[in-house]
């Protein structure tokens, strides 16, 4: 079966950053539903679709069509006692609003003087990445998939 509108496709894939260092792997073989959901990235969606099982794709994703362009505005200084937690360290995440409302999760990158510099873009913003992926499974999708617009696991959707 090719790779289609509605269908559920499972890959295994590796993601470089420019310098050939891998940025993450997956493990065990992942899966979406192919078809304009926003499920992955729309690049990937467009290289993989016509694809059949055993096939293989290598693409290199611009920021603007992987994790984005790095955004300034995203970084910001924040007093310490803006923090509800006392163990505050770098690395820490917290859950904020840009100013459209959107949720965007921040990572604490450095905390001195009293203030905490938090970066709520994402870690690999402004790299361009290599994606590479092989199509392991392909198969339609179910109503329910296609009505709530992502892959059930077995067993249908559980809340």
């Amino acid at each position: 079966m090719q790779i289609a509108m509605n269908t559920v496709v499972t890959i295994t894939y590796e993601l470089r950053d420019s310098d050939g260092n891998i940025l993450e792997a997956s493990k065990d073989p992942v899966s979406y539903l192919h078809g304009g959901y926003d499920n992955i990235f729309p690049r990937v969606e467009e290289e993989l679709h016509g694809k059949s099982v055993g096939d293989s794709i290598e693409l290199t994703l611009e920021p603007a069509d992987a994790f984005g362009e790095y955004d300034e505005e995203l970084v910001q200084i924040e007093p310490v006692s803006a923090f509800p937690t006392e163990e505050l360290k770098v690395g820490m995440q917290f859950e904020g609003e840009d100013e459209t409302g959107d949720i965007v999760l921040y990572t604490v990158t450095n905390i001195e003087d009293g203030k905490v510099i938090v970066d709520g873009n994402h870690p690999w913003a402004g790299e361009r990445v290599l994606f590479k992926a092989s199509v392991t499974a392909v198969r339609p999708a179910g109503q329910e998939e296609i009505d709530h617009g992502h892959v059930h696991g077995a067993g249908g959707h559980h809340h």
